[in-house]
């Protein structure tokens, strides 16, 4: 087959790329890059125009005054000219439904093009998105990403990302994909659960992890227990990352003689993935019930990492021993955990070679990309 994925998300598309190709398909990737993140891609659309110094201001003043973002503008019209080069495949994958980054009437009359030169499409929910944003809002969960925005709404600005998504724009383009995809997928719990609330038909397919490139890294404690959290500021309240900064200031109180401490902010994908290497534990995120693509990589290394857990993750995959500490907006919680850890390195050890297991059995990149053709042939 000769399958075009538009748009990238934590690299969920490189790695069903790489397994795609080990199965002997063809497989080309369009994206912004995710950001800072700076993710690889066939054609890369990276917007200039209104990111240099001297347009910037001229970017927010018309975002001010019309809510227009000139950016987004600019990535519509890179987009649009691509088009004549996204022909000829056989399926075609949106990661998200503002894959393309640009306006809604826009990116409806792109889609609409590349829809009629190519065979079936799919949509994958693997982040905000119309539905789940609808859901958090709703406050059907026990928490979200949402939740510090509900307590306090003050926070508001901090959320305007997420909250965009419920937007009657937003609800347009997800109404107009949904009603012309062959599948929806969903990448894992946290999204899989709010959508089949609402009566979506999704099929539940776990994140590809390339265990091949990626591998076990046998770190045992030898002296301090090495803590790696690193940060990124867009998401800073979503990822509940405060609740980490408060715990590890409990655990230097006691335990500063056995712990150190590793703090990035804003790093590029193929930096940041090595920066951790030596850390025997990480602070990924908090508001979660089961696993996104950094706390996926992280446990194939043989990582303990604090992320979701909650039961639901635990009842779906039978886990019978911890691979992994469900992380909980309590600071005192997550520092006992952290102590515990601490004190006892023997299980950092053990649950790490259980993260490694686990990674191996449900995510393997090979397998999962099975399930993708799997799910788009049907």
């Amino acid at each position: 087959m000769k399958i075009l994925l538009l748009g990238e998300y934590s690299r969920l598309h490189n790695s069903l790329r790489e397994g795609l190709t080990q199965l002997g398909h063809q497989v080309v990737i369009v994206s912004t890059g995710d950001g800072f993140k700076g993710y690889d891609a066939d054609y890369k659309i990276t917007p200039k125009v209104f990111r240099s110094p001297l347009l910037r201001k001229l970017r927010s003043l018309v975002f001010w005054i019309t809510k227009i973002d000139l950016e987004r503008t600019e990535l519509g019209w890179l987009f649009w000219r691509l088009i004549p080069k996204l022909k000829g495949f056989d399926h075609v994958q949106l990661i998200n439904s503002d894959a393309l980054e640009t306006h809604g009437w826009l990116a409806r009359r792109i889609l609409d093009k590349i829809f009629r030169q190519n065979g079936s499409f799919s949509l994958l929910i693997c982040g905000d998105e119309p539905p789940v944003v609808n859901y958090s809002l709703a406050n059907n969960l026990k928490y979200s990403i949402l939740t510090p925005y509900l307590n306090n709404k003050s926070l508001k600005y901090l959320f305007y990302y997420t909250l965009k998504y419920n937007s009657a724009t937003h609800w347009d383009l997800f109404r107009f994909i949904i009603q012309r995809a062959r599948c929806i997928i969903t990448s894992d719990l946290d999204y899989e659960i709010p959508m089949k609330a609402q009566g979506y038909p999704t099929t539940f397919i776990p994140n590809p992890i390339n265990t091949d490139a990626i591998h076990h890294i046998n770190n045992p404690v030898t002296d301090k227990v090495i803590v790696f959290l690193g940060i990124n500021r867009n998401s800073y309240y979503k990822k509940g990352i405060n609740y980490f900064e408060d715990a590890l200031e409990i655990v230097k109180k006691t335990h500063a003689h056995k712990v150190e401490i590793l703090v990035t902010e804003n790093i590029p994908y193929k930096e940041y993935i090595t920066l951790y290497d030596k850390a025997h534990i990480l602070l990924d995120q908090v508001y979660a019930y089961d696993q996104g693509y950094n706390a996926l990589e992280a446990m194939a290394k043989g990582k303990v990492v604090f992320t979701g857990a909650e039961t639901e993750f635990t009842e779906h995959y039978n886990i019978t021993a911890p691979v992994n500490i469900n992380a909980v907006p309590d600071a005192e919680a997550i520092a006992r955990e952290l102590i515990f850890l601490i004190d006892n390195p023997a299980e950092i050890s053990a649950m790490g070679k259980r993260a490694r297991a686990f990674i191996e059995q449900h995510h393997h990149y090979v397998k999962v990309a099975e399930q993708y053709l799997d799910c788009w042939l049907k």
